[in-house]
């Protein structure tokens, strides 16, 4: 089957893998994507290019050659359960983000954005990210004392740039304590407050609403009320900008490598799924898709997880854990099977605002 992929095992191409314990393939047979993964964890097989390799299998399409039926497993465990109450949204904050503040500040920008960079004129990943959090504000909109929600404020990035760039007045809310720790002190003397909240219990009024990176936390029975606490937040003249990584497909099955170790308890939503979730909520005003600068973040993120690992004591994650998290989702998004969007929205009730549109071609904002 690997032949499907142009794959050759001790091959001497770079993506050619090199498997020293056949058990590799039982695990894989049986277990699919992570059997794959984890047995790439334990040492069972190695290849010099980790990223091409899982680009060829994805775009063989081999994960749904093998074992059809243990597929269904997902399907009907997602049907019947909603991962995202609150008890699993508490668990997954803690397994996804608080390996330590100190690792993702070295990881990330010196902002420590965790989200998508906008690569348009950038030419390292500070620059890419700082040209997304000036899009993100100018295409809201923002003014001086103009109030903000930003849910899932990750730590305080989005609020201390809105709040020291722009005035605004920001309210984070997050799940994670050593974020939200981290985001108070970055947001020290601004007019920021960050609470450790769910969104659920948020229900306060606010001129814009922001979520950068959270949507796709939430699982898909959660998108609709995810909708519902974002207008009720939200003034009958205000805009939310929603940016989330989506699959170019509706599904509510979500692949077992990717449930473990990438998005634990939630999936990635697809623009029909979004669009249902805001449908009579909100009027959509702009959609911008940058999923291709989601390879370039990626690989900058490896390039520096891959520099720092060895000396990141505090980290529980093996160096091959990290590599082949990175470059799988890296080669997903080369092929096109993600995309990343910024939704903008006003009330469906009310009166309009004049929403801020990007000149994609000059990189010029214009009302």
């Amino acid at each position: 089957m690997l032949a499907l992929a142009d794959i050759e095992i001790d091959g001497s191409r770079g993506w050619d893998m090199h498997i020293p314990n056949d058990g590799v393939y039982r695990r894989a047979i049986a277990e699919g994507s992570l059997g794959l993964g984890e047995s790439y964890m334990d040492g069972w097989w190695d290849v010099e290019r980790l990223d091409e390799l899982v680009c060829l299998l994805l775009g063989a399409r081999l994960h749904e050659k093998l074992n059809p039926l243990k597929l269904l497993l997902p399907v009907v465990h997602a049907r019947v359960q909603n991962l995202r109450t609150r008890p699993r949204r508490s668990e997954a904050a803690p397994t996804h983000y608080d390996l330590g503040n100190d690792f993702f500040r070295q990881m990330l920008d010196r902002r420590m954005v965790c989200t998508c960079g906008y690569w348009r004129d950038a030419t390292n990943l500070d620059d890419a990210q700082q040209a997304k959090l000036e899009l993100v504000c100018r295409k809201i909109g923002l003014t001086p004392g103009m109030p903000v929600l930003d849910i899932g404020c990750g730590w305080g990035s989005v609020a201390k740039f809105a709040a020291q760039e722009y005035g605004a007045e920001v309210v984070g809310i997050n799940t994670s304590k050593p974020q939200a720790e981290y985001a108070r002190q970055v947001c020290a003397g601004l007019p920021v407050e960050i609470r450790v909240l769910d969104y659920r219990e948020i229900d306060e009024p606010f001129d814009r609403v922001i979520s950068l990176g959270m949507f796709e936390h939430v699982g898909h029975r959660n998108h609709r009320r995810y909708m519902r606490v974002a207008l009720r937040c939200l003034r009958d003249n205000g805009l939310f900008l929603l940016q989330s990584i989506g699959d170019n497909a509706t599904t509510t099955r979500v692949d077992p490598w990717i449930a473990r170790y990438i998005f634990p308890n939630g999936d990635l939503p697809s623009m029909a799924q979004i669009a249902r979730a805001a449908e009579k909520l909100f009027i959509v005003e702009d959609v911008h898709n940058f999923g291709a600068y989601y390879d370039k973040t990626l690989m900058a993120w490896f390039a520096n997880f891959d520099r720092i690992i060895s000396r990141c004591a505090t980290v529980n994650v093996s160096t091959a854990c990290g590599s082949f998290i990175c470059c799988h989702a890296r080669a997903r998004s080369g092929r096109g099977t993600f995309s990343y969007g910024r939704w903008c929205w006003r009330p469906e009730v009310g009166p309009a605002p004049i929403p801020v549109y990007a000149d994609r071609s000059s990189g010029r904002f214009y009302r």
